[in-house]
């Protein structure tokens, strides 16, 4: 039997997953995001999920769409520090994109990350299309990266 548990996000999880994010700053995200991620899960999430084990919220990550939906963005994934390196963002990763690959209207799945997290993304198969300095926050450059829909 499969550990982890995911499911929608909803208002109750909130805290959860800005104590993820705290636990998370400043390796992987500025502090200045902190404020981002608040207005996110207030008044933007589209498809947001949370993973859980043992009914414990572990990490977390959404989809958010454009272009009239025919865009699919991978959004604010977080995952406990203490679960990193175990293959949990890997399989919170794969469940959007099983999701986005089943919608009939996506021609395009993309993300907005780092070059902390880049890696993880490359070794999915996403490829990198642009790089900005210091985009996120001083020390944070946007990696916007694609892969196949």
């Amino acid at each position: 039997m499969n550990p982890f548990v995911i499911r929608s996000y909803s208002a109750k999880d909130f805290k959860q997953v800005v104590i993820l994010f705290r636990a998370n700053t400043p390796e992987f995200f500025s502090t200045q995001e902190e404020s981002d991620l608040i207005q996110y899960l207030k008044n933007e999430t589209e498809d947001y999920f949370v993973i859980e084990k043992e009914n414990q919220v572990i990490g977390s990550g959404g989809i958010n769409y454009s272009n009239q939906n025919s865009i699919g963005i991978i959004s604010w994934d977080i995952i406990d520090p203490k679960h990193q390196g175990l293959g949990i963002g890997l399989l919170l990763l794969n469940h959007r994109l099983h999701l986005l690959k089943n919608k009939s209207s996506i021609q395009k799945i993309i993300v907005r990350t780092s070059q902390v997290v880049f890696p993880f993304y490359e070794k999915a198969g996403f490829e990198l299309i642009e790089v900005k300095t210091d985009y996120w926050a001083k020390g944070f450059d946007l990696y916007l990266m694609e892969i196949n829909s």
